[in-house]
């Protein structure tokens, strides 16, 4: 690690907070309806839709309207994917994907987590990619942050059943934040090196004699909501890895500040709707912490290098180089590494499978401490929430009170149903890890052997149930069984997560304000930000820690032991 190294870190990182501010001031006056500059194009969209913005829903309605779109998404998505071949725009003259695949992608991109057992170059065709993938980057980023919004106004209002429009909000959303801001970044890549075409692949000649496909399309835009949205899913296959999707040092800083800028943003949107910005800025100051901290983690682990390699001689100075680029250093690799597995966007500029033990183990565990680090755009504030309250609740327990949250009592019921949706990620996670194990249709998707082998099949399932959408490379993901338990991981990481969460904000909402009195917990300062941190770690290692003993730390004393597997 170098002083150069984290001057970089630093810069990014510190312009990803400075646009943050501005940013949620902003998305807050599009949720209070206060932003009206396109206000033609909204009235035509509640007109073609049938929506009455002015007529608001419980949490009951919310979540059902917000099911019944990403239902339609599904089956439009899947079948746009299984016709492909018989659709326009595919020069390559690609067939439709398989059933299995089909449903797998289809899930992946509805639920924001773009797992892809695909090569994007290789299986989507130009019309796949703009009206089936770029759609869902949209429309998945705009439901999480339309569920973000519901569940403030839980917290912002007193007395109440109605949590807002969630067509409104996702016609808001999108038209207001994610178009405009998408419109512009995209055409930064653009001018910045990545392809933006409807050109078919151009043939090249190498020295060699030979011949070589190279691919092209309309990436840049699309690439540009796979970060803003904290999607992932990358137009080539190694994401942003490929030149072409990472052509150099300025586009990745860009991504990095693109895929956290939202889930930073939103915890001052909060602040600010719940009338104290001061409890924004708590939220905010836990997930940079662990962002740095993560990224401390990431950069010391790699730039060690490998002790197998030191020991034949190799100079570690380099680090561990295997599958990271030159072109971007450590440094940018442990920052995007962090933010991310953090964010639950899941592009890679290096490959996981090529990680140290203890460096691999580090975007894992970010993705099973329930992806509220910072989180999806959404998904990742109302998830930090949920630990907002048990971090309350245990807060009362230690002085005998009753948890209060911004005025509001929290009760069994709540704290029922937030534990109910935590339990989702390690039963999914641990479940479908444990019968993949066993089961030799799986295991043969299993690249290698030992922990890390291990590691591959854990991370897949942590992945595909935190709605990340990263992946050790070693697995082999296009079999019905993979195909079809991971796209049941994704609904469940997504859908069973967030209707208890609904059901939290309309049981909040309903609850009449109440003033803090002297024995009232703070909740916008270092004791409570501490509390918080505390309570995601503590369950985070209590779910989690044995499995990963088994993986990445077994990997880890093996390899310092000189073990090979």
């Amino acid at each position: 690690m170098t002083l150069l190294g984290w001057a970089q870190i630093a810069l990014v990182l510190s312009l990803t907070v400075a646009a943050a501010v501005p940013l949620g001031r902003y998305i807050a006056a599009v949720a209070e309806g206060r932003v009206t500059w396109l206000q033609p194009a909204e009235t035509l969209l509640y007109r073609l839709g049938g929506i009455d913005p002015g007529r608001g829903q419980g949490w009951r309605g919310y979540a059902l309207a917000m099911l019944a779109a990403n239902a339609a998404g599904f089956l439009l998505l899947y079948a746009i994917l299984r016709l492909q071949g018989s659709l326009p725009l595919n020069p390559r003259g690609l067939d439709g994907m398989s059933p299995w695949l089909a449903f797998n992608t289809a899930v992946s991109f509805v639920t924001n987590t773009n797992w892809q057992a695909y090569s994007g170059e290789a299986a989507a065709s130009y019309l796949s990619q703009m009206a089936g993938l770029a759609v869902q980057n949209f429309l998945s980023a705009a439901t999480g942050i339309a569920l973000a919004l519901a569940v403030t106004r839980a917290f912002a209002r007193g007395g109440v059943r109605e949590l807002g429009n969630f067509w409104a909000d996702l016609v808001r959303i999108t038209l207001y934040v994610l178009l405009p801001i998408s419109l512009v970044l995209g055409l930064a890549f653009a001018a910045l090196g990545i392809p933006q075409t409807l050109s078919d692949y151009v043939t090249a000649a190498t020295l060699e004699g030979a011949e070589q496909v190279i691919p092209l399309g309309p990436a840049a835009f699309q690439i540009a909501i796979k970060h803003l949205g904290t999607n992932g899913g990358g137009f080539f296959g190694v994401n942003s890895a490929h030149p072409f999707e990472g052509p150099n040092a300025i586009v990745i800083a860009l991504q990095i500040i693109a895929q956290s800028v939202i889930p930073f943003a939103l915890c001052l949107t909060f602040g600010r709707m719940v009338g104290d910005r001061r409890q924004g800025r708590a939220l905010l100051a836990v997930m940079v912490g662990f962002v740095v901290v993560a990224t401390a983690a990431v950069y010391a682990a790699e730039s060690a290098g490998n002790p197998l390699l030191t020991a034949l001689g190799v100079d570690p100075a380099g680090g561990n180089m295997e599958g990271k680029e030159l072109r971007f250093g450590m440094p940018l690799v442990a920052l995007f590494t962090a933010t991310t597995t953090g964010a639950s966007c899941g592009a890679v500029n290096a490959m996981f499978d090529s990680f140290t033990p203890l460096g691999g183990l580090v975007p894992m565990f970010l993705i099973q401490l329930g992806e509220v680090l910072p989180g999806g755009v959404g998904s990742g504030l109302y998830g930090m929430l949920v630990f907002a309250l048990l971090a309350v609740f245990v807060a009362g327990l230690m002085v005998g009170r009753t948890p209060e949250y911004l005025g509001k009592k929290v009760q069994a019921r709540e704290i029922k149903l937030a534990m109910l949706a935590v339990l989702v990620l390690p039963a999914t996670i641990l479940g479908f890890a444990a019968v993949a194990v066993v089961l030799p249709s799986a295991v043969s998707s299993i690249q290698d052997a030992g922990p890390h082998g291990l590691s591959e099949m854990l991370y897949a399932y942590t992945s595909a149930a935190g709605n990340n959408g990263s992946a050790f490379g070693g697995l082999t993901a296009d079999t019905p069984w993979m195909n079809v338990t991971l796209g049941l991981a994704m609904l469940l990481g997504r859908f069973a997560y967030v209707v208890p969460v609904m059901a939290i904000a309309g049981a909040l909402a309903a609850k009449v304000k109440s003033p803090p009195g002297a024995g009232t917990l703070p909740t916008h300062g270092p004791l409570f930000a501490g509390l918080l941190a505390g309570v995601i770690l503590i369950l985070g290692g209590l779910q989690f820690l044995p499995a990963l003993t088994l993986g990445p730390l077994a990997e880890h004393f093996a390899l310092l032991a000189g073990k090979t597997f």
